[in-house]
């Protein structure tokens, strides 16, 4: 396979990152996109729209921001945490947030929703999912390549549910040596957790560090990106994860 891609340096100021448009979703694409550091936002009458932002926002693993008051919740709400357990329903939330919530996902088509459940069956999508008793309330999914995670998007049905998912990846994150979370684009809901901006060429150079296979091979097989046995998050990490939101302090 060839990089479908042209170099990121092309991608447009304004809008700012539109790198490519067209292709398709097949997780070999995916994967040879976020390798890149490219990823597909678009809506359902657009055609697929790829994007590498500059500067792109990051939130580094272990300078994520606790407020007081979201310490306070903390430490009171009793919520359990889960990995992997319902991406599928993570996904499906995501998408039909309600458009003025900050993390709304509305972008998130049918077509993309089976493109990143096709990546969770292959071990490198995840979810991180906040549970009030047995409901799920609130979370968050991504894309895991070598010490790289990439958010995607993150629900919340009841107030600070998505914080308290941010704060559970940085979390596991930070213990597993994965210094960066790639946030995409400004958002005042991360920016609030610690996210900022970096230049897209420190985020490739990052990126290529975190990774470990060369990009000669992954243009020839986007697969060696994953596994061949699909792991669940926890397993794939190799030690237990946090189990309550509590645990997070």
């Amino acid at each position: 396979m060839h990089n479908p891609f042209p170099p990121t340096s092309q991608a447009l100021d304004e809008p700012n990152g539109l790198l490519a448009v067209g292709g398709d979703l097949e997780p070999s694409t995916l994967l040879c996109a976020y390798a890149q550091g490219i990823f597909p936002w678009f809506d359902s009458d657009q055609e697929i729209l790829w994007w590498s932002p500059d500067p792109r926002l990051t939130l580094r693993s272990d300078e994520v921001h606790i407020s007081r008051s979201l310490k306070k919740a903390i430490r009171k709400c009793g919520w359990r945490l889960q990995y992997d357990a319902a991406f599928a329903d993570v996904v499906s939330r995501c998408a039909h947030s309600n458009r003025n919530q900050p993390e709304a996902g509305t972008w998130i088509t049918p077509d993309m929703h089976a493109a990143y459940c096709a990546l969770h069956d292959l071990g490198v999508a995840h979810s991180v999912e906040v549970y009030e008793a047995d409901t799920l309330i609130g979370g968050l999914y991504g894309i895991l390549l070598g010490n790289m995670f990439f958010g995607e998007s993150m629900f919340s049905l009841q107030s600070n549910a998505s914080k308290m998912a941010v704060v559970a990846l940085c979390k596991l994150c930070r213990d597993h040596g994965i210094k960066v979370i790639d946030c995409q684009l400004h958002n005042e809901h991360l920016v609030s957790l610690g996210a900022q901006t970096v230049p897209r060429q420190d985020f490739e150079n990052h990126l290529r560090d975190a990774i470990k296979p060369s990009m000669k091979d992954i243009f020839a097989n986007p697969l060696c990106l994953i596994s061949d046995d699909p792991l669940r998050l926890e397993k794939r990490l190799g030690t237990p994860l946090a189990v309550t939101v509590a645990k997070l302090l």
